[in-house]
């Protein structure tokens, strides 16, 4: 169920900056960890970008930035933690066809990177936000890849603090973990997850949702492995996140 026809109205996206891009926001320490905080200090609504498995990158920088404040209707203050306290995956690991990146990326997904690990600090993080920023009254959640899962995990729980959450060519499609999710679920997915459990995902979500495969895009098109040189994938990803901010302005 895609929505098509996108609105001029819905947002105003700047020029995306292909190469060299430089966030609008600032860096804070909240709850220990290092955080890219952007959009006003005094919005109402909400955020929490969760990165892809290499941390800090100027697409996702640059992602955060426009869901800050490309839309018309609503501005966000969004914040990206660096939950991997400055030790991401190495992004040469990806795509794993060596059995020697296979073992540091499977390594890495049950160390650092293991998802309920990161999904049960993210209550008391939200709480730690909300004691230092009480303009906040409403929260919605995006995660990348890795971040997608963290999604899952986190918004299919009946104390969930997020009102809408997103996916965006998310890792490990998990459709039993979209029956308790009962929140509205926009899931933007590439060519590179299976398509069988896209849908199959999409059929078990409760909610209001919005499932679309950008059938053209790898794994990654709106993060860290974007490669913004290339037009295409420029457009798709400029796309995406247009899509992003309609859905977070509808429900959020």
């Amino acid at each position: 169920m895609a929505m098509h026809g996108h609105s001029s109205a819905c947002c105003s996206i700047p020029p995306i900056v292909a190469k060299g891009y430089e966030g609008k926001g600032k860096y804070e320490t909240i709850g220990g960890l290092n955080t890219y905080v952007t959009g006003p200090a005094d919005a109402s609504k909400a955020i929490l970008y969760i990165y892809d498995i290499f941390g800090y990158f100027p697409q996702s920088i640059q992602g955060a930035d426009i869901l800050a404040t490309a839309g018309t209707k609503d501005k966000y203050r969004v914040y990206m933690p660096d939950w991997f306290e400055g030790k991401p995956a190495d992004i040469s690991w990806y795509p794993p066809d060596t059995k020697e990146k296979g073992e540091k990326l499977g390594n890495f997904f049950q160390t650092t990177g293991a998802p309920p690990t990161t999904a049960a600090k993210i209550p008391g993080y939200i709480k730690e936000i909300e004691s230092i920023n009480s303009a906040i009254k409403t929260w919605g959640v995006v995660g990348f890849c890795w971040g997608g899962k963290i999604v899952s995990l986190t918004t299919s729980k009946s104390d969930t603090p997020f009102k809408a959450g997103a996916e965006c060519h998310p890792a490990m499609v998990d459709p039993s973990e979209a029956e308790g999710i009962k929140i509205p679920l926009c899931m933007l997915a590439s060519k590179d997850e299976p398509e069988a459990d896209v849908e199959k995902f999409k059929a078990n979500l409760k909610g209001e949702k919005h499932v679309e495969i950008f059938g053209d895009q790898i794994h990654g098109w709106m993060a860290a492995r974007a490669d913004l040189e290339d037009s295409r994938v420029k457009e798709e990803y400029e796309r995406g996140y247009k899509t992003l901010v309609e859905f977070f302005a509808k429900y959020l």
